[in-house]
């Protein structure tokens, strides 16, 4: 009986697991958009559940315009602080509202608060027994006149990757990967990757739309599948859950 009743409590544990959740946190370039069968425009965390098995839970907690500033004085870190448990993890990709110096509600110096916002993410993060992983931002579709893409972000990526670095954080350097993809789809075919329509050629906008930061579908899921390559090549757990 005592067999018995030991192989029932393992088998119910086991069929209660707790799901991993993976926690995604940044800025437009990752959210959740509206209205998805219809609006042209994706986050590239709205479409990296589809890469995983079903004890991954991906909680897309990115928000348009937001930095890491922003997104720490809206209690936006707080709340995934609340249900943040063991095992789960933390997807940081902040950098391209950091940098917006006439904003003061979101700036913040790459090497000062910057730096202190995303230790503040790793070091609470782990308190929680949780992971987190460190991205650096995904670079904007800026070819000059010669066909070389061209860097809008600065120190930003910098100060991801050395934070990274000291902190021993896991860190997939998406402003590489996105440049190399960029390029690979040349200055003309890149448009794909954004949001470029010619007026009328789109029903969900009015007029002509030319977009070189945020993200198609066809975009983002290119993003999440250097989000998932980068991620095979770590020894964390999580890729055990790769589709």
């Amino acid at each position: 009986m005592k067999i018995k009743l030991f192989l029932f409590l393992l088998i119910a544990t086991s069929c209660f697991a707790q799901k991993t959740t993976i926690y995604t946190i940044g800025d437009s370039t990752m959210a959740n958009k509206s209205n998805p069968t219809e609006n042209p425009e994706h986050g590239w965390a709205q479409v990296l559940q589809q890469f995983f098995d079903d004890n991954v839970v991906v909680d897309n907690r990115a928000q348009n315009g937001r930095s890491t500033r922003s997104f720490i004085n809206e209690n936006r870190w707080d709340s995934i602080l609340k249900t943040l448990k063991k095992g789960d993890y933390v997807f940081i990709q902040f950098g391209h509202n950091d940098q917006k110096e006439n904003k003061p509600s979101v700036y913040t110096n790459p090497r000062t608060a910057y730096r202190q916002n995303l230790i503040k993410f790793v070091t609470e993060t782990r308190a929680k027994g949780a992971t987190p992983v460190l991205l650096s931002s995904i670079v904007r579709r800026n070819f000059n006149e010669q066909g070389t893409l061209v860097d809008t972000h600065g120190l930003y990526p910098l100060e991801t990757r050395l934070v990274a670095t000291d902190y021993k954080v896991p860190f997939i350097d998406l402003q590489y990967l996105t440049e190399l993809l960029e390029e690979s789809y040349g200055v003309e075919g890149s448009k794909k990757l954004h949001l470029h329509f010619a007026a009328g050629e789109s029903p969900f906008y009015k007029t002509e739309k030319h977009d070189d930061t945020h993200l198609s579908l066809l975009g983002a899921t290119e993003i999440s599948k250097l989000v998932i390559a980068a991620l095979k090549k770590t020894d964390l757990d999580l890729k055990k859950h790769i589709k």
